[in-house]
């Protein structure tokens, strides 16, 4: 799938896209003509592209969301595009589990999204078009053992999302896209907990899979709104 010539050389900001969807996603932009911010904490894509911009960016820290909104306001230009991917898991249960590492899985997944919606909102509002894609997750409505904290994370991400719609409705577009499991580094990084896509079983996406959804979302025509998209490996039951 490509974005089509009424969006090319649209201005994408992506969090947390240095590897697995993220990256995915800023290679499938930058392939389609965008011109792509990669904030995250670190980079992981050795990409020579013109059009590719990186800031080092821990978006549970204000202080650095407002020094990657000075940089985009100052170095690229005003984006039209949001995508808000930047998250990580946490597998244990909240009888036995850790509030300490509780707060750090909601601080990234959920505040660290709402930093980066309050900085850059303005700046979508001044576009003639615009589109905020969160990336969510199928667990945000079928939690599971382990699960709860993660899932409450995500569903708190769909109710912001949803709002923002209602918000915006009319200016900016929000697409909330909900993945299954996804064959990504994603489960090497839990802040507690081990699993993995063997141990799950259901087999998974790819990280293109999602990209894929991305740009689908994004080609939509000006009088339509994609605002949930949700998508799983055939065997997954959840």
């Amino acid at each position: 799938m490509t974005v089509s010539g009424a969006n090319k050389k649209r201005i994408a900001l992506v969090t947390g896209g240095s590897s697995g969807i993220g990256k995915a996603i800023v290679e499938k932009l930058l392939l389609n003509e965008c011109i792509v911010v990669n904030a995250d904490i670190t980079e992981e894509i050795a990409n020579s592209d013109s059009r590719y911009y990186y800031k080092k960016t821990d978006v549970t820290i204000g202080e650095q969301v407002q020094q990657l909104y000075d940089y985009v306001r100052d170095e690229v230009g005003s984006p039209d595009l949001l995508i808000c991917n930047a998250g990580k898991g946490i597998h244990e249960k909240i009888s036995e589990g850790d509030p300490e590492k509780w707060f750090n899985v909601i601080n990234l997944n959920v505040m660290g999204t709402l930093r980066i919606l309050r900085s850059f909102l303005p700046f979508l509002q001044e576009q003639s078009k615009s589109h905020i894609i969160i990336i969510s997750s199928v667990s945000s409505k079928n939690t599971y053992e382990y699960g709860g904290i993660y899932a409450a994370s995500k569903a708190a991400l769909d109710m912001i999302a949803e709002t923002l719609r209602i918000e915006l409705i009319n200016k900016t577009k929000v697409t909330v896209i909900s993945p299954g499991i996804v064959d990504t580094n994603f489960f090497n990084y839990l802040e507690s907990g081990e699993l993995n896509v063997e141990s799950i079983g259901f087999g998974s996406l790819k990280p293109e899979d999602v990209a894929d959804a991305v740009l689908y979302a994004i080609n939509a025509g000006s009088g339509t709104s994609i605002n949930q998209i949700i998508l799983r490996p055939n065997k997954q039951i959840f």
